[in-house]
């Protein structure tokens, strides 16, 4: 094993043996390093340990994969100061609706009285669990009243649910989902502020602002998740009821309502369908072939 090299600095010179080993009664003596006190040390040590533990902490009571508890569940369900404890109750019972628990079953009236939830994100995450099971009392009914919603993702949602069921009166919602929104604003005014063209956008992410005539600002959220496809720049000025930015409509979003289509679609949809065949940047591989093949299953229903 290789050993350090020996230092090279001179030992001063010394008056007799003993002052050379001990280095002489004048040499100056190092000073001692401070030493953390114990308490310091523990402080030191339950702040690194909260540093880690608290993100963790959150993580866990927001993430909608950790299994609840039937006395969470009711509560979770009843919760309308926390909007995620209820999405993550309707999760949940999702996951063990897929898997055909009958457990679930308990809480089907929840799902039910949740349809008319006031909360958008609440009403969407329903309108889709709901599918999960045709033989749930009530969720045909509720998922049919669910088409007039004024949320373009509860109408598509409730819209891609009732394909389940057989039943294909929210076609039109559908088709609707493979279209690009366009944002407008509510009044006159000044675009002050707007998101570039190509930027991804969350659903509710803030597209554009929009400073009215009365000085009021206006922002101006995406009801999709998708792309920003055209949008007006910063100064311009607009009309009440005016298109500022046009979003196109996300990955998965195309690719439901694509595979919706395929079961319930009708001539007059292929148009709507083509721009996904396309071999572009921006459609995936996934989505081309599903428009292709949503695409012969209408022809075929048609020459039948």
């Amino acid at each position: 094993m290789a050993s350090q090299p020996i230092a090279t600095q001179p030992i001063p010179p010394a008056t007799d043996a003993a002052d050379a080993i001990n280095g002489g009664e004048d040499s100056p003596q190092k000073p001692a390093r401070p030493r953390m006190s114990t308490r310091n040390r523990l402080l030191f040590f339950l702040t690194a340990w909260l540093l880690v533990l608290m993100p963790f902490l959150f993580w866990w009571s927001t993430w909608f994969g950790r299994p609840l508890k039937p006395k969470e569940m009711s509560e979770y369900l009843n919760d309308n100061v926390h909007p995620r404890h209820i999405q993550h109750a309707i999760v949940q019972l999702g996951q063990r609706m897929s898997q055909h628990d009958a457990s679930a079953a308990q809480w089907y009236g929840d799902l039910v009285r949740l349809a008319a939830n006031p909360r958008e994100e609440v009403r969407s995450t329903d309108a889709w669990v709901m599918g999960q099971d045709t033989a749930g009392p009530g969720f045909h009914e509720a998922l049919v009243k669910m088409l007039g919603d004024s949320s373009v993702v509860v109408r598509g949602n409730a819209a891609l649910s009732l394909v389940r069921f057989g039943d294909n009166s929210g076609r039109a919602q559908i088709v609707s989902l493979l279209q690009p929104v366009v944002i407008t604003t509510p009044s006159a005014g000044r675009v002050i502020d707007a998101a570039t063209v190509g930027t991804m956008i969350h659903q509710g992410g803030l597209v554009a602002k929009v400073q009215g005539d009365d000085s009021q600002i206006h922002e101006l959220r995406s009801p999709v998740t998708g792309r920003v496809r055209l949008a007006t720049g910063t100064g311009a000025a607009k009309t009440a009821g005016a298109s500022v930015a046009t979003v196109d409509p996300g990955e998965e979003q195309v690719w439901e309502a694509l595979r919706a289509l395929y079961l319930v679609g009708q001539v007059d949809d292929v148009p709507a369908i083509r721009p996904y065949e396309r071999e572009l940047p921006e459609v995936s591989d996934r989505v081309r072939v599903q428009a292709a093949d949503t695409e012969r299953a209408i022809n075929s229903r048609a020459s039948k």
